[in-house]
Formats: C-alpha cells, structure tokens, sequence
C-alpha cells in the first residue's frame, strides 16, 4: 500500500514536547477522516492508525459481507463475490477489512492534507506556547541572548521558544552580547499576527520583587511581606517591607549581613540603589522614611490635599531630592502624597508666621487690637521682642502680655 509519509509532520510534535501522543493522534485522524468523508461522503467505516515512530499511517475501511443483491449501503456493506475476490476463505456475515490505497485520493488532496495537518500542529504549538507562558507571567525567567537589535533583544529558552525584550523593558545600563545568559520577569503575551510574542522586562518593580523572593527566604517563606516597590531603572529602587513575626527585622533580613543579599541584587539591577524600609500605616512615619537617606526636622501634612511640606536642614535638602528628582519622586509614589522639600530656615524666616486674628479664640480681639495698634499683627513680630519692649509700646499689662506670649509659643512648640 501506499501511505503517506508524514515524517517531517512528526517531528514538528517531537519538537513540541508540550503536546502528548493522543492529541497528537487525535489531530491527525482529524485531519484524515475529513479528506475520506470529501471522498466517501462518511467516515463512519473507516480506522485511521497512525505510526508516529515511522512516521506513517494507514486507513482501513470496514464493511460487512452480506449476499449478493443485498447490498443496501455501499459503505457499510460489500457483496460475498466481491469479498471472495480479496480472500476466498470470507463468508457471509463476516466483517472485511481492507486497505485504502492513498494514491486514490489523488496528488492533490494528499497535498493539501499533510498542509493542513502541518497548519494543526502549527496551531497547536501556538495554544500550547501561549497557555504555558501566561500561566507563567510574574515569574523570572533565564534565557541566552540570541539577537540584539535596536529596539528589542531576541531570546531563547530552554526549549528554543522565542522571548522578545523591549528596549523600553531593558535597564539604561544593560549590554547584551549574543550567547550571553541573561533572566528577566515575563511580563505579558501578545498576539502579533496570530503568533505569541512573549514580553520580558527587567525595569518592572516584579522583576525586583522576585528577584528579593530568590535572595530572602523569609520572603519565600511568606514571613515577610513586600508590601510596594518603586523604581527609577538603574538609578534607585524603594521597597516598603512588612514582617509577620516579631522576631525578625524585614529591613536586616533583605540587606543581609554586610549587605550580602542585596549586594547581587544591586549587581543586577547595574548598581541601582535599593533604599529598603519598614512598612507602617503611620503615614507620617512612613514619609520620614520614603525620604531616606535624608533625615527629615518635621513635616507638615494635609491629608485633605495629600500634600506633604518637608522641613529639612540645609545639607539634608538636595539627599531629599536626589539626583535629578529621582528620591523624592519614588518617595511620592511610594507613599502616595506629594511632597515638597524645604529649608529648616527658609521656613522659620518666612512661612511659619501666624497672624494674631488666629488666636482669637484664645486672646480676647482687644487685646490683639493693642498688639496690632503698635505694629504686631503676627505672632513671631510678638515674640521677636522682649516682655519689657512689648510693655514699654503697649498699654497692656505684664501679665496680659506674659500669658500672650505663653500662648503664642505653646502654639509654635505644636506646630514642630
């Protein structure tokens, strides 16, 4: 008989090593049962077995032996001189099992099988691709570099499927050169012509977060708890940390001693600057600490605006800010308000004045009249002179000016 060779069809399953033997079988039956009921009109009498070792197949058509002139379904059924012709032992209600010669079908339809049954395996290395790998979105992968291009780097995994990294996902500092091995996070899966195209990123706040996962058992472990990461790409990263058990420091157990742990991170990131703090739902705290390595004097916070002034001393200022913005800039994502940075002494000199009508609550309005008759419509022009100037210039008496002061600074002393 003539079977058709299906060789190079097989080896696009072995190459799939995803796709196990009856799916194999199934697409291939599939394939051939429609190009037998275009012929036929039916399937139905027909075996279709496959060799995936040879890399053949063979169809049997099966009908059963019934009398001469009783023939009522050609399919089905074949008459007892026609059977005897095949093998003389046959005899009526007996089941004949014949070869179909794949030459009948025709050059054609042969062709156009092994095309379609090619497109199915195609199809199905596609599914299976794009199932694996968005069950696999978050995790980090290793891969070699098999191409560098200017706007993206191809790259093979393990089994030659290939990944595709941006240079949009790629940190400023990154160089690839062929056959290098190199790991980053899946990002997503695309579609792009009705291909997968699986993205990779190394600028993503999860490919830290893994990569912190790898290096900190504890993490893994789920005993402590990454609660938010901001990065600027090769610059400097944020990570807000949170223990579950007393007894461990998160912040001492991501560093490592003497950095060890997060020294390879930082290797990997190409020297970025990983600022890792406690986490804490005291939002004040918790700004204090986004604005490390800065050492903050006192914030003023509206929780209304979600707006933050910062009061720092002056060497403490540009630590704040950082290079080009980059520290207060993850310090307003990390903590969700924005921030403004100031001088300690810019504010004393200018901003934290309060004018007496404030304190109306406080000093009778007579009073403050007096003050402000003489000058003093603020409260630090008051307490920038001494008890006995304010005596000497106003009508009130010593006690009524010692009690305003008193108040007035009560009030600066809350304020910082």
């Amino acid at each position: 008989m003539a079977s058709i060779n299906l060789i190079d069809a097989f080896q696009d399953f072995k190459d799939a090593e995803n796709l196990d033997r009856p799916t194999m079988m199934k697409v291939v039956e599939d394939v051939f049962k429609t190009l037998l009921r275009k012929k036929f009109g039916s399937d139905e009498n027909f075996d279709v077995i496959v060799n995936a070792e040879k890399g053949d197949l063979e169809i049997i058509r099966r009908r059963m032996i019934v009398e001469d002139g009783e023939v009522m379904d050609e399919l089905a059924e074949v008459a007892y001189s026609q059977a005897i012709k095949i093998e003389p032992d046959f005899e009526i209600g007996e089941e004949l099992y014949e070869e179909v010669d794949m030459l009948d079908f025709g050059r054609r339809a042969i062709l156009a099988a092994k095309q379609t049954l090619a497109s199915r395996i195609s199809d199905l290395k596609k599914n299976v691709l794009l199932k694996k790998y968005n069950e696999r979105i978050g995790e980090i992968i290793s891969a070699e570099v098999y191409q560098v291009w200017k706007k993206e780097v191809l790259l093979l995994d393990d089994e030659n499927n290939e990944l595709i990294l941006p240079k949009t996902e790629q940190i400023p500092q990154d160089y690839f050169k062929k056959g290098e091995s190199t790991r980053a996070v899946i990002l997503r899966v695309d579609i792009k012509n009705n291909n997968p195209v699986i993205i990779l990123s190394r600028t993503n706040p999860l490919f830290l977060a893994k990569l912190l996962e790898i290096e900190v058992p504890e993490i893994f472990d789920g005993l402590i708890s990454i609660k938010k990461i901001v990065r600027e790409p090769g610059e400097r990263a944020k990570v807000a940390v949170e223990s579950y058990d007393d007894r461990i420091d998160p912040v001492g157990a991501c560093v490592g001693m003497k950095g060890s742990r997060i020294h390879g991170i930082v290797r990997e990131l190409k020297n970025e600057n990983i600022d890792v703090i406690n986490f804490t739902t005291n939002s004040q705290l918790l700004i204090q600490r986004s604005l490390t390595p800065a050492k903050i004097s006192y914030l003023k916070i509206d929780e209304d605006k979600m707006q933050v002034d910062a009061y720092l001393k002056a060497d403490q200022v540009s630590l704040a800010i950082g290079r080009r913005g980059v520290n207060i800039k993850l310090a307003c994502e990390l903590t969700g308000y924005e921030i403004d940075v100031f001088r300690e002494d810019e504010e004393q000199g200018n901003e934290f004045d309060i004018d007496l009508d404030e304190f109306s609550d406080e000093i009778e309005p007579w009073v403050i009249d007096e003050f402000k008759r003489v000058g003093c419509d603020t409260a630090r022009s008051v307490l920038n002179l001494t008890l006995a100037e304010l005596e000497r210039r106003t009508d009130l008496e010593k006690e009524t000016i010692a009690d305003v002061v008193k108040i007035l600074k009560e009030e600066f002393e809350r304020e910082e």
